[in-house]
């Protein structure tokens, strides 16, 4: 039989995490995307660095950024899986 184990730092951590996604960390992301959308439009800002601003840098990170959006939401959604298997394993009174 497989140990179950729900301790009071594993409950905090879950409340944790989710209140740092839910507190904004999901929105500072849509911020930077914003911010690099404005950085790579020529009429904001040109030249050679802009060029290999727009041309390289900006679609590669935009693309970490959003890789990082999804996971945080698969991260949110498993967390509450946890927390329900937590509370079903009766760690949740």
């Amino acid at each position: 039989m497989a140990r179950v184990l729900s301790s009071d730092e594993a409950k905090s951590a879950i409340t944790r995490i989710q209140e740092i996604i839910n507190g904004g960390l999901a929105d500072q992301i849509q911020a930077l995307d914003g911010q690099g959308q404005l950085l790579s439009d020529p009429n904001n800002w040109d030249g050679p660095l802009a060029e290999q601003f727009r041309g390289s840098t900006w679609p590669e990170t935009k693309s970490a950024l959003e890789k990082a959006k999804t996971e945080l939401d698969e991260l949110q959604q498993q967390l509450q899986k946890i927390a329900q298997d937590i509370f079903t394993a009766g760690g949740g009174a």
